[in-house]
């Protein structure tokens, strides 16, 4: 990776912090961010996001600027939201990694060369609600 890539992937926003979405065509990371949307948070970008460091922190953007602010839905079509530039990343979820334990360990993942949390998708329906709670609060272990 140089100083910059661009990864298949979404990202939205919560209080500024960005949460990455990872996971292979058809895992659910326009399904996760439109869920992420509809509980408050801003769309960074949608299938495609571009990284790079600024400042030693990992920063995620639109790489197309005409795409700002669009998600894709399928079975509704391409909609509106309210979006923002760009977010620090402070939280990646792996859709297409399923998360074994109850009690997950730490986890993390490096992006041109930053480290950030990693979250495997855990088998259950609050996983939305989890990761508002945790771009807001963040975890206690």
């Amino acid at each position: 990776m140089t100083d910059s890539d661009t990864l298949h992937a979404s990202c939205v926003a919560v209080d500024g912090r960005g949460l990455l979405i990872l996971g292979p065509s058809g895992a659910g990371k326009s399904s996760l961010a439109l869920r992420m949307i509809s509980l408050g948070a801003e769309l960074v970008s949608d299938d495609q996001t571009r990284l790079t460091v600024v400042g030693g922190a990992l920063v995620a953007t639109c790489p197309n600027p005409d795409l700002l602010g669009l998600i894709e839905v399928r079975g509704v079509g391409v909609l509106r939201a309210r979006a923002v530039p760009s977010a620090e990343i402070r939280l990646v979820a792996d859709l297409g990694q399923r998360e074994p334990e109850r009690l997950p360990p730490r986890r993390t993942v490096t992006f041109l060369g930053i480290e950030s949390a990693l979250v495997l998708h855990p088998q259950n329906d609050h996983f939305p609600d989890a990761l508002m709670l945790y771009l807001r609060h963040g975890r206690q272990a």
